[in-house]
């Protein structure tokens, strides 16, 4: 809309109405937000005794706006309940307003590795779909800080604490030409009561139950075989249910390291309890064969004993 050879300047700023839910399995993030658009016509300048035209949504269809578009976002959606939620005014000297309400369903790559005590920075990118830098250039109206604007009421998350949000921008190249693509960083921390109630204690209870065994009496084999076999179905369980709400990554998070050294405290129970009883076993065994061979013996002599006897008498 500039004189040849200018470039646009679209001053963009965000408020952020609504934010969450985020998925861990889909590795994606919602949030509802007011996108606000500012950027300066020259042939839309008016003079006369009204200061702001405050047009209808119908007029934004005829004159030009920038073709923003979100390049991790899966989907959005522009309200049109109970009107289109748009937002349109242009001012004396041609700058124009454009403001929308935009659900924005974008994808948030996590690395899990810290799994349950990880934090994540989920990327909302937008910019220009057609226009290069040279034609179209995007800003902060507000500048670095205050440009993105998060409510603390607007946060709806269980399981994560929106700790801040920072932007940059960045100039990618393509067969096209070089685009500036802006982008916001939601910082998030995980809360950890969930996992420490779900899974955390009772995988600590489990392992604990599990040592319970070595105080009954060995020769208590059903008892102590029960708990061995219950207490390792029990890890196993709790092993499953925790990779419930996790996608199927490769590598192993804090949480499986955790679980896997439960499991191996429970195992060893349950193996020593059997090498407890195997050589228990062995013992008692040696023990009758030894018995055996004495009672075999003093058979032996008391057999030699009574003809020497009988003999000395005769």
């Amino acid at each position: 809309p500039c004189s040849a050879g200018a470039v646009t300047e679209v001053k963009t700023d965000i408020y952020v109405t609504s934010f969450g839910p985020v998925s861990d399995v889909e590795m994606e993030y919602t949030m509802d937000v007011f996108f606000r658009q500012t950027w300066t016509d020259e042939r839309l300048k008016f003079s006369g005794p009204t200061e702001i035209l405050r047009l209808n949504n119908l007029m934004v269809s005829k004159i030009w706006t920038p073709d923003t578009f979100f390049r991790n976002g899966k989907k959005s959606i522009a309200h049109n309940m109970t009107t289109p939620n748009k937002l349109f005014r242009i001012m004396q000297n041609g700058t124009i307003l454009y403001t929308m309400r935009l659900t924005i369903n974008a994808d948030c790559p996590m690395r899990l590795v810290n799994f349950p005590m990880d934090g994540h920075a989920c990327p909302l990118k937008f910019g220009s779909y057609a226009y290069p830098k040279s034609e179209i250039i995007y800003t902060w109206k507000k500048g670095p800080l205050h440009s993105v604007e998060v409510p603390q009421e607007s946060s709806s998350l269980l399981q994560y604490d929106l700790i801040g949000q920072t932007v940059s921008s960045e100039t990618i190249k393509s067969n096209t030409g070089e685009y500036v693509i802006m982008t916001v960083y939601f910082h998030l921390q995980r809360k950890m009561g969930y996992f420490m109630i779900q899974i955390y204690t009772p995988c600590i209870m489990t392992v604990i139950l599990s040592q319970v065994s070595f105080w009954i009496n060995k020769e208590s084999v059903p008892a102590r075989t029960v708990f061995g076999i219950t207490t390792v179905l029990t890890m196993t369980t709790l092993s499953i249910s925790a990779r419930h709400s996790l996608p199927k990554v490769s590598y192993a998070t804090a949480m499986d390291w955790f679980i896997a050294v439960c499991f191996a405290f429970v195992f060893s129970a349950l193996i020593e309890f059997a090498a407890v009883n195997y050589f228990t076993n062995l013992q008692t065994q040696r023990a009758m064969r030894k018995a055996a061979r004495a009672a075999a013996l003093a058979a032996a002599l008391s057999a030699a004993t009574v003809p020497a006897e009988d003999e000395i008498v005769s």
